[in-house]
């Protein structure tokens, strides 16, 4: 695996990732996915990978000003399998 497929695949996350956060802006993912930036990011990861999110996030989900970089990584590599 070369190194630039990861980047075209972090550019096809980010992306859907922005594709996701307009639909939750325009209100297709409930009103609690604009309460706040931290759920906001979680109905986007969620919006990313149902399957992931559940996996990784669902047990406990990011809270606000939570930067996790350990599941972050997780997310993404289970996304790519």
């Amino acid at each position: 695996m070369g190194c630039f497929n990861g980047i075209s695949q972090d550019s096809e996350i980010k992306k859907k990732k922005s594709e996701c956060y307009a639909d939750i802006d325009s209100g297709l993912w409930g009103g609690h996915c604009k309460s706040s930036s931290i759920a906001k990011e979680n109905c986007a990861l969620k919006c990313l990978s149902p399957a992931c999110y559940e996996l990784i996030y669902e047990s406990d989900p990011l809270e606000e000003g939570e930067k996790d970089y350990i599941r972050s990584q997780e997310f993404k590599y289970c996304m790519y399998k």
